[in-house]
């Protein structure tokens, strides 16, 4: 496995650490010992072919599927947790296929996210702000989530997830299916919760130059191992890389 060093990720403290981590589905393993680390405050991009493990990384931490090893949340380990339980910590997940209920309202699906919150003020602020960042969602706020553009329930997702008010945001593939000009906004509305409010983030996107332009590290899978680690920009350089995922 090549490895590069990056001084900002090894100055700051990860929020999550997976190590030795094995994982699958009944009967089939398709994570084989996936190390990494999430700093706090930072973007990391899971990268790999289709059936490279990406998916089931995000959904080994989230106890989604069946999984040994450890996964460390801000140093608690939460590999034996129930995905409600590890929610509750702070991990919010927004899953491949966007996930929304759809016969909910866009304001209930909102609601959703925040069933678990009992501050009702910063709830109340919270939705306001998923209007701000999301203005289509604010438009459509009484429309049953079924009738929103793919661009829209993908907004909705990731409101959702943010109405929880997460530490740590897992997200698959967001630009999936989305038209150039919206998957453009929606990264812009990432950098900008990076920036102003500290999120942390893994990402798995199809778009790997996109994915790469907004991460500070990345971590490549193949066949559910790690093959390849360090800061995104150098990787974006790497011979390798641009042949197998940039195409040139």
């Amino acid at each position: 496995m090549s490895e590069l060093v990056n001084e900002r990720s090894a100055t700051a403290a990860p929020i999550l650490e997976v190590a030795g981590v094995v994982a699958g589905y009944q009967r089939s393993q398709v994570l084989h010992g996936v190390d990494l680390d999430v700093a706090g405050g930072g973007v990391t991009a899971l990268l790999g072919a289709n059936g490279a493990g990406k998916t089931t990384t995000l959904r080994a931490i989230s106890g989604m599927v069946w999984r040994r090893g450890t996964i460390r949340f801000d140093g608690r380990d939460i590999s034996r947790l129930r995905p409600d339980q590890v929610a509750r910590l702070g991990i919010a997940h927004v899953p491949q296929g966007r996930g929304t209920l759809a016969r909910l309202s866009t304001a209930e699906n909102l609601m959703v996210g925040a069933l678990r919150r009992r501050d009702h003020p910063g709830v109340r602020a919270d939705l306001q702000s998923c209007y701000d960042l999301f203005p289509a969602l604010a438009y459509r706020r009484d429309a049953v989530a079924g009738s929103l553009s793919g661009g829209e329930q993908q907004m909705l997702a990731i409101g959702r997830a943010l109405m929880s008010r997460p530490r740590l945001l897992l997200l698959d593939e967001p630009s999936l299916g989305l038209a150039p000009r919206v998957s453009l906004e929606m990264f812009r509305v990432l950098r900008d919760l990076r920036a102003e409010r500290g999120l942390t983030m893994l990402l798995v996107e199809q778009s790997v130059g996109v994915a790469l332009d907004i991460a500070d590290n990345a971590v490549v899978l193949e066949t559910g191992r790690v093959t390849l680690r360090g800061p995104a920009a150098e990787l974006a350089g790497m011979d390798e890389v641009r042949r197998a995922y940039l195409g040139s």
